[in-house]
């Protein structure tokens, strides 16, 4: 007896293990299941695009029915099958054009799907954990001795008839669910390089990229070849550029010191990301402010850049502010990138970069690719004067405007004027000016600062394999709450940066 009761609690703990090995397995089956039937839908390569994990190992890009599929290793056992579908590109050069920019920056697409994937494992294995769960409790529910009762029944003639009956029915079900259905057909891949022939150079970064060869036209492996060449160019210049911006003479932060980027007006071109990024490391910055004008239209399509964006500077610690630009339309720029973590403003002064206050506000007109601009809701003049009356309401409530963060600078105007801010930080003009000194009626000095393009745009979009016009970007210093001072680099088209000396800000 004694020996009997000893030997109960290993048996108890074996029937635990047992329990838990099969929830386990059954778990782990469901969610693998679930996993690789789950698809979403999300813009990719400005596309709307299908993601279908699976675990092949390998990323598939289905292009469509005149681009051949492209197939590279995905780097793990988790693969992923990207559908593309819809874009509103006009031509096939247009798009291929797309696809070179992205693919030279595609940190962002990559954090995408990275994103997505982890979603839709996250999701298997919740409704994996709850599914492998229910047998174990059904079994449980019916207890020992009505599983016996069950079990005894099933030998008998009528219990053989019924589980005979249940087969059936199951297997009526299930079967017809593949009728009329055709086994894929088989793929034929070979290397990209022997796609294109010996005559077209590739950069050493395509090597494990394949193409599906079947229906491929002379058409397609032109613009292909086209794609390679932009690619491989806009990726030895940005690559470059960042490279050198590594060793720049920039100033450095000194103890009680915050830097912050000053980005605007990318216009789509995600290739600048790495030069901006690489610039506020040596400068030793540590947050961001975007004056907006990331996209060209504000399309869902330009998902890409904000995506890039955001990957470029995820880690970056003190803050990420922005405001949307004329040519971020509608709301989605200002959505996603706030679901991205950037902060944008609801007419609230904010903590911002070391220790400051900083206001911003979105440009309240919008633009298309042409050169016009329409007024929506209330006009630039009415939004500029409320904008100074929020400034000051707040600088007489002692929280002092810092950093006005806009667009256009002229629509701080009012405010600077009046003496409520210190610094006024926009872009859109395309051309860098300032740091200027305003002084107000009450003697009081703020700046005003406007950022050329980050994107080197020469209008309104600037995807390419170079810079159309020289890229600027700003480095604002802040010390004991103000900004104390700025510096400004200028990427030329030829690849050659310009450094302005660090201008002092005093008050």
């Amino acid at each position: 007896m004694t020996r009997l009761v000893r030997r109960m609690p290993v048996r108890r703990v074996l029937k635990v293990l047992a329990y838990v090995g099969t929830w386990l397995i059954l778990s782990a089956a469901i969610a693998a299941a679930i996993f690789v039937h789950s698809e979403r839908t999300v813009e990719i390569a400005s596309h709307e695009a299908v993601l279908s994990p699976d675990f092949s190992g390998e990323v598939v890009a289905r292009m469509g029915p005149v681009l051949p599929d492209l197939r590279m290793p995905s780097g793990s056992r988790i693969g992923v099958q990207v559908e593309l579908g819809k874009t509103d590109a006009a031509t096939l050069e247009e798009l291929t054009s797309r696809y070179a920019a992205i693919a030279s920056q595609p940190e962002g697409q990559i954090a995408v799907a990275e994103r997505v994937v982890t979603a839709m494992a996250s999701a298997a294995l919740v409704q994996g954990a709850v599914l492998g769960a229910l047998p174990l409790l059904v079994w449980g529910l019916v207890g020992g001795a009505r599983r016996r009762e069950l079990y005894a029944a099933l030998r008998t003639r009528r219990g053989i008839a019924a589980g005979g009956l249940a087969l059936v029915l199951v297997v009526a079900a299930v079967v017809p669910y593949g009728w009329g259905r055709s086994e894929p057909p088989d793929e034929h891949w070979i290397p990209l390089a022997a796609f294109l022939g010996p005559q077209v150079p590739l950069p050493d970064e395509l090597d494990a990229v394949e193409v599906m060869t079947d229906a491929t036209t002379a058409q397609s492996r032109r613009l292909i070849e086209s794609g390679i060449s932009s690619y491989d160019e806009s990726l030895r210049f940005y690559s470059r550029a960042a490279e050198s911006a590594a060793d720049l003479d920039l100033r450095q932060p000194e103890e009680g010191e915050t830097v912050a980027l000053l980005v605007s007006d990318r216009h789509d071109n995600v290739g600048m990301d790495k030069v901006a990024r690489a610039i506020a490391k040596a400068g030793g910055a540590t947050a961001v402010l975007d004056a907006g004008d990331d996209t060209s239209t504000g399309s869902r399509w330009e998902a890409f850049s904000l995506d890039s964006l955001a990957a470029s500077f995820k880690d970056f610690d003190g803050g990420r502010w922005a405001v949307a630009g004329n040519h971020d339309n509608g709301g989605f720029v200002r959505d996603h990138l706030e679901d991205l973590g950037w902060t944008y403003f609801d007419d609230e002064v904010v903590d911002g970069p070391g220790g400051t206050r900083i206001l911003g506000i979105d440009d309240p007109r919008s633009s298309g690719l042409g050169d016009w601009r329409d007024q929506t809701g209330l006009s630039f003049s009415e939004v500029a004067d409320l904008l100074a009356e929020a400034a000051c309401a707040a600088d007489e409530e002692g929280d002092r405007v810092d950093t006005l963060l806009v667009h256009d600078a002229n629509i701080a105007k009012p405010a600077l004027e009046r003496g409520c801010v210190d610094l006024v930080l926009g872009g859109h003009v395309h051309v860098q000016t300032g740091p200027t000194a305003v002084t107000a009626e009450d003697g009081r000095v703020g700046y005003t600062y406007t950022l050329g393009t980050t994107g080197g745009a020469a209008y309104a979009i600037a995807i390419g394999s170079k810079l159309r016009r020289p890229a600027s970007i700003g480095l604002v210093t802040y010390r004991d709450g103000r900004p104390a001072g700025i510096q400004s680099i200028t990427l030329q088209p030829n690849g050659r940066f310009e450094v302005d000396p660090w201008v002092a800000l005093t008050y």
